[in-house]
């Protein structure tokens, strides 16, 4: 069973930055596609950014030019590096797995990690 387990989530203040990461157990990365979304309190789930199998990216127009995905397939793990953060990038962030290609729909993803939250806040 494909295990997810996130990390590296905190307290920052805005314009900051943070690295967080994914470590992917009981599979492989190669054949995955990793998405990444956020769900703050009283919204729903939304798509942050995903990279494929191939490993091209995309991100959503929220998070492009702050936001990069990348991967350490020797590691096994996603990382999201995260700079200029914004009061409104506050949510609990998610990783999850899907066979090869990137979809936006949080249900086209079958595995999930338990979230990390990221506050940003002065």
């Amino acid at each position: 069973q494909v295990q997810l387990v996130e990390s590296g989530g905190g307290l920052v203040q805005p314009g900051g930055s943070l690295r967080l990461s994914c470590a992917a157990s009981r599979f492989t990365l190669d054949d995955y596609a990793i998405g990444w979304f956020r769900q703050a309190p009283g919204k729903e789930r939304e798509w942050v950014s995903c990279i494929n199998s191939a490993g091209y990216s995309s991100y959503a127009d929220s998070v492009k030019g702050r936001f990069t995905v990348s991967r350490d397939n020797a590691k096994n793990t996603l990382y999201l590096k995260m700079n200029n953060l914004k009061p409104e990038d506050t949510a609990v962030y998610y990783c999850a797995a899907r066979l090869r290609f990137c979809l936006r729909s949080y249900g086209a993803f079958d595995s999930w990690g338990q979230g990390t939250q990221v506050t940003i806040s002065s």
